[in-house]
């Protein structure tokens, strides 16, 4: 089995080995002519560890036999055995080594809580997006804040007020209405035993089997109410139920493990333990229970023939269980309140594959509407056979404001959900929820919206053909709103120049809308014109990059954007609130020969002209303008090479005090020396009015 160790587990070195080896022969010829070891017997169980931890097992033993001899050995000594001979269970099971992640979902799990690995109830869906049991999570949030699936910190934070999934919540009670009920007993039983009402809480168990009885976690609940009681037979036979229905669920074979202890089949019920550890080498229980297994002072450990002991079939009746088991108290064995192992391993049983229980099939009034392609005995063999079945009515995942599939669906705090572009539109409006009307101002802080897992999931699963056409239409309108020609988003608000830096407070709520769209859209771009008293907004503007968008709580934002590109409207209109308009972008005609040697002079000239107005300005002036707008940009060597002109241009227009209505016609020119020209007027009557 050594070859087999993963990285973690390598042999020693062999030299290393050969010592040990030679050091372990020198003790069994001390044992043999009646040489007494006395306390050397720790170094004896030292070097059985070495062996069993380089993959020599079947070495290792002698010397674990020798050194109880001299001494009775503690369950936490047999630590290092315990861990190889899992070692040993993990890889002929073909099992996923420590740390390989989580395998692949099955089919139902879907509808299963990660923390109780029950069936959903009463569903809570955290910020992060993943959904537990309400329960669940107020039993373990005071101890564990972080989201057990994606470790999110504060998911799942203490004084949160906790609501369930109402959408969730309705669709489970309608599709699956016995494991529903069954879920509510599992609670109802879970609390009856806690306050040691252990008969009825075997009754509250009795009702949820009949109605649910393939529900591993209520076989595996009900055993450890019978180890209790000690019916120690029916609480093995439980046990046997959910590790069928489950092969590779740890907790099933944890309370095999230990109804077989209590029969007194220590052989069989360490092999459950060792399975364990194998699934989940970290797994206290499991490691505790194995540990306890204590080499027997008269037979000690038998020396196998295979290289591989764990895999030979049997570790025989040599060893045992010296300790008596914990009390099934204890929070470790609490019901439904051991952690899923990280090494669940992918089957073919599944929660829509079961067989229906009897009073579910007789129930005629609710029919479950899930596709069902295969069903399955109790002993959870797949007969292979199609049974009929009604598709989900897609009306049941409609969201509430847009009447549509639900796309990218976004639980609220108070359990409501909705699409995320829909929360975000109302949220621009009003900071709470468009149902209730509890404050989400928390949630509208954070900007961050995670899509219910859950929920994604369902839709994904059995509506894939309604989600396609959703999708489409979606991405339809991402298209439309990507076009930078046909209604495209106007802000009425300032002039703009290309090239100059244009800072905006945005706090109405169509333009939270417009900034967030083209945001989305990946364009962030958007057109900016003056206002218009007849048309709305004027003619000509400005097309704005953004840079940067910072948000704050209350749903304002400060956009940093810069000019691009000039244009002309063809036809005003607009979408939700906001203006758009159809557009065509403009250019400066260029020049050549004598025009454009004539058009150098002047560029020149206006330059120094411009450069000399700003120097003259008063310092606190000079400041304000050079925090807002920066410097003053640099001579162009061509004034031709930019098809909106020199940048100093625009820079100088944005710093004149001039109205709107006086600058707009800059914008429109196609003529470089025309608004060179204007340029150098409006310095000179700059420059004269300050003369006076």
């Amino acid at each position: 089995m050594g070859s087999h160790l993963p990285p973690q587990q390598q042999r020693p070195e062999p030299q290393l080995v050969l010592q040990l080896a030679a050091g372990a022969r020198q003790a069994q010829n001390l044992e043999l002519s009646g040489g007494g070891l006395g306390p050397e017997w720790q170094v004896l169980l030292g070097r059985a560890d070495a062996l069993a931890y380089g993959g020599r097992l079947h070495e290792a033993l002698p010397l674990y036999q020798l050194a109880s001899r001299h001494q009775q050995l503690r369950a936490e000594q047999l630590e290092k055995l315990v861990e190889c001979l899992a070692q040993s269970v993990r890889i002929k099971e073909g099992l996923p080594a420590a740390g390989s992640g989580p395998p692949q979902p099955r089919e139902w799990d879907v509808f299963r809580c990660r923390k109780c690995q029950g069936f959903l109830f009463e569903p809570v869906s955290l910020p992060c997006g993943h959904t537990f049991c309400k329960k669940c999570l107020e039993r373990d949030r005071a101890a564990e804040s972080r989201c057990v699936l994606c470790k999110e910190e504060g998911s799942a934070a203490a004084g949160q007020l906790l609501r369930v999934n109402v959408i969730l919540s309705n669709l489970l009670a309608k599709w699956f209405p016995c494991q529903v009920k069954a879920s509510q007993l599992r609670h109802e039983g879970n609390l009856l035993y806690k306050e040691k009402k252990l008969q009825a809480a075997l009754q509250k168990y009795n009702e949820a089997v009949s109605l649910a009885p393939n529900d591993h976690l209520l076989y595996s609940n009900r055993s450890q109410i019978n180890s209790t009681l000690k019916a120690c037979e029916d609480a093995l036979h439980d046990a046997e139920m959910a590790c069928r229905l489950q092969p590779n669920w740890l907790k099933g074979h944890l309370r095999k493990g230990q109804a077989l202890a209590n029969l007194g089949k220590t052989e069989e019920a360490l092999r459950e333990f060792l399975f364990c550890l194998a699934l989940d080498t970290g797994n206290k229980t499991a490691k505790s229970e194995a540990q306890k297994v204590n080499v027997e002072q008269k037979k000690g450990f038998p020396i196998q023939e295979e290289s591989n002991v764990a895999t030979s079939g049997s570790l025989k009746k040599s060893i045992q269980i010296t300790e008596s088991k914990k009390d099934c108290s204890e929070e470790e064995n609490k019901l439904s309140s051991m952690p899923e192992s990280a090494f669940l391993l992918p089957e073919k049983r599944s929660l829509l594959k079961r067989k229906c229980c009897a009073e579910e099939t007789r129930n005629a009034e609710v029919p479950c509407k899930l596709p069902k392609k295969d069903t399955a005995d109790t002993k959870g063999n797949s007969t292979g056979q199609h049974t009929p079945f009604e598709f989900v009515d897609p009306s049941d995942l409609d969201c509430s404001l847009c009447m549509r599939l639900f796309y990218e669906p976004v639980t609220t705090p108070c359990g409501h959900t909705f699409c995320l572009k829909c929360l975000e539109r109302c949220l621009d409006h009003n900071p709470k929820c468009p149902l209730c009307k509890e404050g989400l101002s928390e949630c509208l802080a954070m900007r961050k919206y995670c899509k219910t897992v859950l929920m994604e999931e369902l839709i994904a699963r059995y509506l894939p053909e309604e989600l396609t056409e959703r999708r489409k239409i979606y991405e339809e309108e991402i298209a439309e709103l990507s076009n930078l020609n046909k209604n495209v988003p106007i802000f009425v608000c300032t002039m703009a120049y290309p090239t100059v830096p244009c800072p905006l407070h945005i706090f109405e709520p169509c333009y939270r809308l417009m900034i967030r769209r083209c945001m989305e859209t990946g364009t962030k771009q958007f057109g900016m014109c003056i206002s218009d008293p007849v048309k709305g907004f004027a003619d000509y503007g400005c097309i704005l990059e953004i840079r940067n968008v910072e948000f704050f709580a209350d749903g304002r934002s400060v956009v940093d954007s810069i000019g691009k590109r000039r244009f002309k409207v063809i036809e005003h209109s607009q979408r939700d609130g906001y203006n758009t308009a159809d557009i065509e972008y403009i250019e400066d005609q260029k020049v050549q020969g004598q025009e454009y040697a004539a058009l150098l002079v002047l560029h020149d000239s206006v330059y120094d002209q411009a450069y000399m107005w700003f120097n003259s300005l008063k310092q606190a002036l000079k400041s304000r303008i050079l925090s807002h707008f920066g410097p003053m940009p640099a001579k162009d060597p061509d004034p031709q090479s930019n098809p909106n002109g020199p940048a100093w241009c625009w820079w100088v227009l944005a710093v004149l005090p001039l109205e709107n209505r006086a600058q707009l016609p800059f914008l429109a020119m196609k003529s470089l020396k025309d608004r060179l020209n204007g340029i150098r007027r409006v310095l000179t009557f700059m420059s004269r009015t300050r003369s006076r």
